[in-house]
């Protein structure tokens, strides 16, 4: 099988091409130079260009780097500001992940001729018959499949995901065994065009005009002030200070427009439901109906949450039987299979 790797730069992506080239597969490894600004973390530095060649060439692979920054931009960036502007929190690397690694980078994998697009993402693709399923992967703290959950049943037929059956010790071991140069490389942890010098705060006041907003409890009362209104997320606690009892505040919703957050304690903050936006919604396989129970994880080390899958008026909602931690607008909200808790069955962002 003919086999197009995403080389990222990590421990991850090195083992995962390494290990295709032992089971006998003709292996092409690329890098995908996604953010031409200012880059000290995340994942598309210069130097993580490097380490993907130099692992490339150690395992004696052709290695290409396919430029996709216009792209990225696009599908991406520009989204990610605008979505702050309307008081939404995106994932910038589910996006990536939905509108380049799985979308651009596929496309030009099957254009190329290879027959499978693997990346070292710790999740899992199991066949059953002609149909796949979309798994979490063997280790439950590096589990991935919520970043991959908006995947269809067309990407997975051509998705491999070598090192999902491994622990990430696992994966270390194998790249000391081999004695590749990213064996003892951190892992990245950051968004890529958020540099750990300016951070979220620098990034968009230099795209987008931040606004002071009032801070008021539930009934109106007003108990202080946020300097920027568009970086506040729902169900944040950290600068939104104690009520009279002491007890910590969250945010229970961000108004962007009318400069006004409002806040209050947990159970005050906290619901019962999370509508999906449907224009969003995707499905692993086959739709679910109405009524059809979920375990719904609403960040990438969550726990999943049991609910219900409903249909409203206003679009789809996942209610749960307790009130839990509100969800922010612009975040994914990924689908599990109580029956196959691993299993993923589909995605949507909230709304």
């Amino acid at each position: 099988m003919r086999v197009l790797v995403a080389m990222s730069g990590g421990v991850d992506s090195s083992v995962a091409a390494a290990l295709l080239v032992e089971q006998g597969h003709q292996v092409v490894g690329t890098t995908l130079k996604l953010w031409g600004g200012p880059s000290d973390s995340g994942c598309c530095s210069v130097a993580d260009v490097d380490d993907a060649r130099r692992v490339a060439g150690q395992l004696g692979l052709a290695h290409h780097v396919f430029n996709m920054s216009e792209e990225f931009t696009a599908a991406v960036v520009e989204p990610y500001v605008e979505a702050h502007g309307r008081g939404r929190t995106p994932n910038p690397c589910i996006e990536c992940n939905r509108h380049i690694k799985f979308d651009r980078l596929l496309a030009r994998s099957r254009r190329l001729g290879f027959d499978a697009l693997a990346t070292g993402h710790h999740a899992r693709v199991v066949a059953e018959g002609p149909r796949y399923r979309l798994c979490r992967g063997a280790d439950p703290a590096k589990d991935q499949s919520y970043v991959l959950s908006m995947l269809g049943q067309d990407q997975l037929s051509r998705t491999l995901l070598p090192v999902g059956e491994m622990t990430k010790a696992e994966v270390r071991r194998q790249a000391t065994r081999l004695g590749l140069a990213t064996a003892a490389k951190p892992d990245s942890q950051d968004v890529c065009f958020i540099t750990a010098t300016g951070g979220r705060r620098r990034f968009l006041a230099d795209r987008l005009a931040l606004h002071p907003a009032m801070v008021v409890d539930g009934s109106g009362t007003e108990l202080g002030a946020v300097e920027a209104v568009e970086l506040v997320t729902v169900g944040q606690r950290r600068g939104m200070g104690h009520g009279p009892d002491g007890r910590r505040h969250y945010v229970a919703s961000v108004d962007v427009p009318g400069r006004r957050v409002v806040v209050g304690p947990a159970e005050a903050a906290a619901v019962d439901r999370v509508g999906l936006d449907p224009a969003s919604l995707t499905w692993v396989d086959r739709p679910l109906t109405g009524g059809a129970p979920v375990l719904s994880q609403t960040s990438a080390h969550g726990r999943a949450v049991a609910g219900t899958l409903e249909w409203a008026p206003d679009g789809p909602v996942v209610r749960w039987a307790a009130p839990e931690r509100p969800v922010a607008p612009g975040q994914t909200v990924a689908l599990y299979d109580p029956a196959r808790p691993d299993s993923v069955v589909g995605a949507a962002i909230a709304r």
